[in-house]
């Protein structure tokens, strides 16, 4: 697995990208969706990587800075032929990592709370990360979990 700093400019993730907000559109109303689109992870502050496998886009993951002690993990994604091969664990390893290289105190996130969201809130879990109320600018929502982890 090959996790690459990626720019958001090739072919590929953005398809990726846009497959991923029309897949998060169909199980959430629309008030509930927080995927950033291809501008939002190109805004200061968030920091984007994908993951490929024999040359293939696999997954991907992003950190955005909440503070200078405080990030979030956002666009966690595995491509569906790639899921339960340990990609968005290799993605979750590699950002807890960057936070801890990056001195963050605590790294926290957004999932959904529908059915759909039950094998990432196993991975985040799996990671340690315990569920909390809302942080930064989001607000309580049926549709959301809210979860941290300290570093």
């Amino acid at each position: 697995m090959e996790i690459r700093l990626d720019d958001l400019s090739g072919p590929e993730i953005i398809a990726f990208i846009g497959e991923h907000l029309t897949n998060m559109s169909a199980t959430s109303p629309p008030e509930s969706v927080h995927a950033l689109n291809i501008e939002g992870l190109k805004q200061p502050g968030v920091t984007f990587w994908s993951l490929w496998l024999e040359g293939e886009l696999a997954g991907c993951g992003a950190l955005k800075e909440l503070d200078s002690q405080h990030a979030e993990v956002k666009s966690m994604r595995t491509a569906i032929p790639y899921r339960g091969k340990g990609v968005a664990k290799h993605m979750l390893e590699h950002l807890l990592e960057e936070a801890k290289r990056r001195g963050y105190q605590q790294v926290s996130l957004e999932t959904g709370s529908m059915e759909a969201f039950v094998p990432a809130r196993g991975l985040y879990e799996g990671f340690g990360f315990r569920y909390c109320g809302p942080f930064a600018d989001y607000e309580e929502d049926p549709n959301s979990v809210f979860m941290t982890k300290l570093l």
